[in-house]
């Protein structure tokens, strides 16, 4: 059995060097689509994982990708705002018996409905952040907003995929 640790690092990675390698390379309907991937890394941490620690792996995340599209901060601060707001946005969604320890954010533990709402709601808050920071102003207002819809419905897709793709059935309440 590998180190839940370990995974997790190896994840951090993965989804790091895809989206600078593959997904960044990508031109979605002229710029308007940009799917960030890199934050699966952040959403599929344990439930109960210290807030310290969120913030590190927040800003471990962003400023790995940062490094590979040289923005100078900007996926830095908006992953580390999401990994600050996930246990706000956690409690917000939590069920009526709460969380088990142990448990993860996934649709395999929570169902799809749940995770669908998890994803979308934290996407909407890093693009949010993300695409008004490299607008760094409210002229093209009605563009932002449409960048921040298409790329989080691309994303959300890509992170439903993604957890269909790493979880088998028989591995849900293994990881």
């Amino acid at each position: 059995m590998i180190n839940p640790i370990f995974r997790n690092i190896m994840r951090m990675l993965f989804f790091i060097l895809l989206q600078g390698l593959v997904v960044n390379r990508l031109d979605l309907f002229q710029g308007m689509v940009l799917p960030s991937v890199y934050i699966f890394a952040i959403l599929m941490l344990p439930l109960e994982t210290p807030r310290l620690l969120l913030l590190f792996v927040g800003f471990a995340v962003g400023i790995g990708v940062d490094a590979f599209t040289n923005t100078l901060g900007m996926h830095t601060s908006a992953c580390v705002l999401l990994a600050f707001l996930q246990p706000a946005i956690l409690r917000v969604l939590a069920p009526r018996e709460g969380y088990e320890f142990g448990q993860r954010p996934t649709i395999q533990h929570l169902g799809l409905s749940w995770y669908l709402t998890y994803a979308a709601f934290a996407t909407i808050i890093h693009h949010s952040w993300l695409f008004f920071i490299e607008a760094f102003s409210f002229e093209f207002f009605g563009h932002t907003l449409a960048k921040i819809f298409f790329s989080t419905l691309a994303t959300v897709f890509l992170m439903v995929l993604g957890q269909y793709l790493i979880f088998s059935p028989d591995q849900r309440k293994a990881t």
